[in-house]
């Protein structure tokens, strides 16, 4: 059986703290640090983080050094539309599969949602969000497509940690749309109406980052 290498070990660690959220985009990958932690010298550790610049995760700038590469709007664009779509289209499709039960588990998070409004954390709140949504998508009968939404939320846990962080007002609106699709599945709705609702709440959040970003770049003189 092969030993893992030192540099794969290294490369394991960087992209697992990437994916988890814990390297944030911008954050700096000090060679020493990391190289300490894994006992082994910068050697590996450089060739990981060479292999994650292909990968397009990891950026080098002269005077910076690595660092975790920042998001590109037209990446974030592109992941929220196809979310949206493959999302959409799951809840649709897991609709007449889903249980009071799992309605009722849903409404909870969705009421911790609510009463974490007061005492709002971004972090939190998307991750009772991801929470709400897979109680929805997890039933979906077609595996190409739930594997799918994993991939998308995995890339979004990459890109940008927490939408709500830009756009903090659009959480509220979240939640009662949140309970608007509920009320669809327990109506009885047809697919496609919960597909529909559900990927109109995606780019919602979507059209709300996009508006935002373009306040930053062409911010309004006071009068």
């Amino acid at each position: 059986m092969s030993t893992e290498s030192k540099s794969e070990r290294a490369y394991r660690l960087i992209r697992g703290r990437i994916d988890a959220g814990e390297y944030m985009p911008g954050y700096r990958l000090v060679l020493a640090p990391i190289a300490a932690e894994l006992d082994m010298s910068v050697v590996p550790v450089r060739e990981a983080i060479r292999r994650l610049e292909a990968e397009q995760l990891v950026t080098f700038e002269r005077n910076v050094g690595a660092q975790v590469s920042l998001v590109k709007e037209t990446e974030y664009l592109h992941t929220m539309q196809t979310l949206a779509l493959v999302e959409g289209s799951a809840t649709g499709l897991a609709a007449p599969f889903i249980t009071k039960d799992q309605i009722t588990r849903a409404r909870a998070v969705n009421e911790t949602m609510r009463e974490s409004l007061e005492a709002f954390d971004p972090t939190r709140f998307t991750e009772l969000n991801l929470e709400f949504h897979a109680v929805l998508f997890e039933t979906c009968p077609n595996p190409h497509i739930l594997d799918l939404v994993h991939r998308g939320w995995n890339r979004m846990k990459v890109l940008r940690n927490s939408s709500f962080s830009f756009v903090p007002g659009r959480a509220s609106e979240s939640v009662e749309e949140h309970e608007r699709i509920l009320q669809l599945i327990e109506q009885g709705a047809s697919p496609l109406d919960i597909e529909l609702a559900a990927r109109a709440h995606r780019t919602a959040t979507l059209d709300a980052v996009l508006a935002h970003s373009e306040e930053l770049k062409h911010p309004v003189s006071a009068a």
